[in-house]
């Protein structure tokens, strides 16, 4: 289908042909230089020509290089981000959600009239949008502008928002039901959304209410939840929750889940000096996230709850000392939990989970301190690590319900009450471990075993050299322009719905599910009997053995050849099934494996960025050459896993040496 003609003219870069065809920049100034149809720049500079979409795209059908099936998204979305300001496409998305929803919604008050041209691209993605699954549609929609304006935001992970969900449940009289959640800095609603899937068996279901000082980010999040929880109240505002009234609809609340906005020194101080809400102190200009705490305590009805994100700092800062002790002395502050890096952005800091219950008569007389800096697991694609969110829920939850556990302690409230009212929980829960002589040997015993295994893997490798300059018959292609060829077939892995995916331990016949932020501990898993079904209707792609898998967040980037299957492969992630007569597999993955092509991939030069796969450079090699480095390839995937594995039993028994030796129970010459 071509492109309708526009009033305004749609321009596109060099590299947005290559991601509108699905190929590498370099395949597109090829075509440039040696076509002489090729599309002529219509503004831009001698570097960084513009072209016109239409002709870009009618000279792409016109040559092959896209066919009508190509992804109505993938050439939609060029002229969607031609837009070019944030606000501007985040309107455009949130009018065409609103229109999705059922019913249609008007937009909110104040909401900016849009022009011809963006009615126009409105009734495309509606269009669009209706030949597919409104929901699903418009989470891609939301999915690439939020990849776009990554460093603009801050999203609360959806493993997180599910445990904070988990924990709010936990601390609350079960027998009670939840009849509102709030989030008073809702950004994109990842928090209610987590509570919608969380109470929606409720009937009738909680409303779900959300305050954002961004009109955009709010307006997109209406539209969200709209779509998502069509049973569901719902109120989602634009406002300054600090300095403005708070929702009408929202004043009170059951539960209120929050990641608020830190370090931030302009949040109302001067204003708000006699604000009611300071029950337990008037925060000092450097501690805005001790107004947040204050703020969600004030709208908890009573028996209510709150599960805030905060920084380490806010737990021990002398400036928030009284505040915190007020806090204590009062019984509001249930649990602190301290979270492993890596839980939400910022990525390298070990963010705090402050558990909050609406006072009660009798105050509690203690605080649950549970430090899970320490859950954290080998990733399911195999590299680094990850969150273990099922070990550090099983540890919380069992925390709250009494349960004396390894890094977990109960401390009464009048020992808090000191000078400084820390509640850092590495600084409560230290313990230390017992090592006998039996635990020592048998550790010592796994590292020898550990140690062979990894020079036996390493001599698989160990004869390799390396060559001074790369053979002149060598050169390089890309994933895309393989595709093209018929060496291998691209197949992206597909959204699944929650109601598929099942926890814990799988039934007989499941099948495991690839997803980028699970791990090994989760072993999210389907019913075969759904996957093949997901499979037959198109909805779901099933790895064989010999696939090569890859995770497409930039990330969490890895490649590795599938040699357990069949596993069904969730979002971001695209299976890669060569023809093996002509593309080794265990070769391709190791051309894709090489450093730095994740970077030449990408779609953005963050480190959040997506990688694009068919933008994946790979080695232009015979077979007999492939097979020799697939062989090599799977001698390295077994030396990189021996090194793990004693980089694993190095610091278990580093920790055991070191604890005996500063207990002076550490023996001999």
């Amino acid at each position: 289908m071509a492109m309708e003609q526009q009033d305004e003219l749609v321009t596109l870069s060099l590299a947005g042909i290559a991601r509108l065809a699905g190929v590498g920049r370099a395949a597109v100034s090829n075509w440039r230089r040696r076509r002489s149809d090729f599309p002529e720049p219509v503004g831009g500079t001698d570097a960084s020509p513009l072209f016109s979409l239409a002709d870009a795209e009618s000279w792409l059908l016109r040559h092959g290089k896209i066919d009508e099936s190509s992804s109505g998204w993938d050439r939609l979305w060029p002229r969607i981000e031609d837009l070019g300001d944030r606000d501007g496409m985040a309107h455009l998305l949130a009018w065409a959600g609103e229109r999705l929803a059922t019913p249609a919604m008007n937009p909110p008050r104040g909401a900016p009239e849009p022009g011809a041209a963006e009615k126009r691209l409105a009734d495309e993605i509606v269009g669009l949008a209706l030949r597919q699954s409104p929901k699903e549609a418009f989470a891609v929609l939301l999915d690439r502008w939020h990849a776009v304006h990554v460093r603009q935001l801050i999203v609360t992970p959806r493993q997180l928002a599910d445990t904070m969900v988990a924990l709010a449940a936990e601390l609350r009289d079960h027998s009670a039901p939840v009849r509102r959640v709030l989030d008073p800095a809702c950004g994109m609603g990842s928090l209610l959304a987590a509570s919608g899937r969380r109470w929606s068996g409720q009937v009738p279901p909680p409303a779900l209410a959300g305050v954002d000082n961004d009109a955009a980010v709010a307006r997109l999040t209406r539209a969200r939840l709209a779509l998502e929880f069509a049973g569901f109240e719902r109120h989602v505002q634009s406002a300054d929750t600090m300095l403005d009234a708070p929702l009408r609809h929202a004043s009170c609340a059951d539960v209120v889940l929050s990641y608020p906005p830190s370090n931030e020194r302009s949040w109302g101080h001067d204003e708000l000096a006699t604000d009611p809400r300071w029950t337990y102190g008037a925060p000092p200009r450097t501690e805005p996230e001790l107004a947040w705490v204050q703020h969600c305590l004030s709208v908890l009805e009573p028996g209510g709850v709150a599960v805030l994100v905060l920084p380490p700092s806010v737990a021990s800062r002398r400036a928030g000392r009284r505040i915190r002790a007020g806090l204590v002395r009062n019984g509001v502050v249930r649990a602190v939990v301290a979270l492993p890096p890596g839980s939400a952005p910022p990525h390298g800091v070990g963010l705090h989970l402050w558990l909050l219950a609406a006072p009660r008569e009798v105050p509690a007389d203690d605080v649950i301190f549970v430090d899970a800096a320490d859950c954290r697991t080998t990733a399911l694609t195999g590299r680094g690590m990850a969150v273990d969110w099922d070990g550090l829920r099983q540890r919380t939850v069992a925390a709250l319900r009494g349960s004396d556990l390894p890094g977990v302690t109960r401390v009464p409230t009048a020992e808090l009450l000191g000078e400084e009212t820390d509640l850092t929980p590495s600084r409560r829960t230290v313990t230390e471990r017992s090592v006998g002589p039996v635990e020592l040997r048998r550790a010592w015993s796994g590292w020898d075993k550990v140690l062979m295994d990894m020079d036996d893997a390493a001599k698989g490798v160990r004869g390799q050299e390396a060559s001074l300059v790369v053979p002149d018959n060598f050169g390089y292609t890309f994933v895309g322009d393989l595709e093209r060829s018929g060496a291998l077939d691209v197949a992206p892995g597909k959204v699944l719905a929650d109601d598929l995916i099942q926890q814990g331990a799988p039934a007989d016949d499941a099948l495991r599910v690839v997803n980028p932020w699970a791990t090994r501990g989760e072993e999210p898993w389907v019913a075969a009997a759904q996957a093949a079904e997901l499979e037959a209707e198109g909805l779901g792609v099933l790895t064989s053995f010999g696939d090569v898998v890859v995770v497409t967040t930039f990330g969490e980037f890895d490649v590795w050849v599938e040699t357990a299957g069949p596993r069904l492969l969730g979002a971001h992630t695209v299976r890669l099934r060569t023809d093996p007569a002509l593309l080794d597999p265990f070769f391709l993955a190791a051309c894709l494996n090489a450093p730095g092509n994740d970077q030449r991939a990408g779609t953005r030069a963050s480190s959040s960025s997506r990688v694009d796969v068919r933008r994946l450079r790979v080695l232009c090699a015979p077979s007999a050459q492939q097979r020799r480095i697939g062989e090599v390839y799977r001698r390295l995937v077994r030396f990189r896993e021996a090194v793990a594995d004693l980089g694993r039993h190095g610091d278990v028994l580093s920790g055991m040496l070191s604890g005996l030796l500063a207990q002076g129970r550490l023996t001999g010459e």
